[in-house]
């Protein structure tokens, strides 16, 4: 028996002993073709963001010239220039800001009482509510683009801010981004809460919402960057120059009579691209998580 031990015993040592053998000899270079890859891919996407911020200093001659230069020849700052004082920027970012802010707060708020409701809340036609809000999901934003334009205009409200904000107060996909993760918070704490005499109101706002950090973060980025980006509604609805948002007058302002202003193009471009890129920077861990633990993909 000593000796079947004692046998047993060499052949798990040899085993162990063989493994960290067999890890030093695993080849290397799968990691490193891994990491030429994502780096080839990552120049790829920078590409067009690069050119972009280039491009924003350099004059119109120079972009139209050939061959192509990548670094400006005689940087300039005059396309930066005209739509900070020529052109009201200003008013632009104020009105973008303004509609954003308050789209993305309304979306907090709505989404989240119709996303608790429907996780956590027992009332007849729960499941049918819930599928018409997967349904609304598949309807594509153009669709509905008319008769919500006639529904503001008979409001009287066109050319105002709550024509810009109040289409997308709510959307489906903050409802169900926010139910999967609601879905996620204990029962028992909710219960427990209903005993000690909490109304629905004050478990959503004490218990809930406390809880739903990184889903909140999601939305907000999700909804501010639609929100900044949407560019129809505010070209059908604002009827002045003082309604612009930024995606309007980019479009409206970088082409003239003698054709597309590459320069100013780009400058604004790179004006309207940079708060989202701050925003995503501060939240980026939070989005993330958000993202891992709703269960999209």
């Amino acid at each position: 028996m000593a000796t079947i031990t004692e046998t047993a015993v060499a052949a798990t040592a040899t085993t162990e002993d063989r493994r960290p053998r067999s890890r030093s000899r695993r080849p290397d270079w799968s990691r490193g073709a891994t990491y030429i890859a994502l780096t080839i891919g990552l120049i790829i996407t920078l590409m067009p963001f690069i050119w972009m911020l280039l491009g924003s200093f350099k004059t119109q001659g120079e972009l139209l010239q050939r061959p192509i230069t990548w670094w400006p020849e005689q940087a300039t700052l005059d396309n930066y220039s005209r739509w900070l004082t020529q052109l009201d920027y200003g008013q632009f970012f104020f009105n973008s800001v303004v509609v954003a802010l308050v789209v993305v707060l309304g979306n907090i708020a709505f989404c989240s009482m119709v996303a608790y409701a429907l996780a956590k809340m027992q009332f007849p036609g729960k499941k049918v509510l819930f599928v018409l809000v997967l349904l609304t999901l598949m309807v594509p934003g153009v669709v509905t683009l008319v008769p919500m334009f006639v529904l503001v205009a008979n409001m009287g409200l066109v050319n105002t801010y709550p024509a810009l904000i109040l289409p997308f107060l709510a959307g489906p996909l903050g409802v169900f981004l926010m139910r999967q993760f609601i879905m996620g918070v204990p029962d028992a704490l909710l219960e427990a809460a209903r005993i000690d005499g909490a109304g629905e109101f004050r478990i959503f706002l004490r218990i809930v919402m406390p809880q739903c950090g990184p889903a909140i973060a999601t939305l907000a980025i999700l909804t501010f960057l639609g929100s900044w980006n949407n560019f129809l509604w505010p070209l059908v609805v604002a009827q002045t120059e003082q309604m612009y948002t930024l995606p309007v007058a980019l479009s409206l302002y970088s082409v003239g009579s003698n054709g597309t202003f590459y320069g100013l193009l780009m400058a604004g471009s790179v004006l309207v691209v940079t708060p989202i890129l701050i925003l995503f920077l501060f939240l980026q861990r939070y989005f993330v998580q958000g993202i891992a633990m709703t269960g999209l993909k």
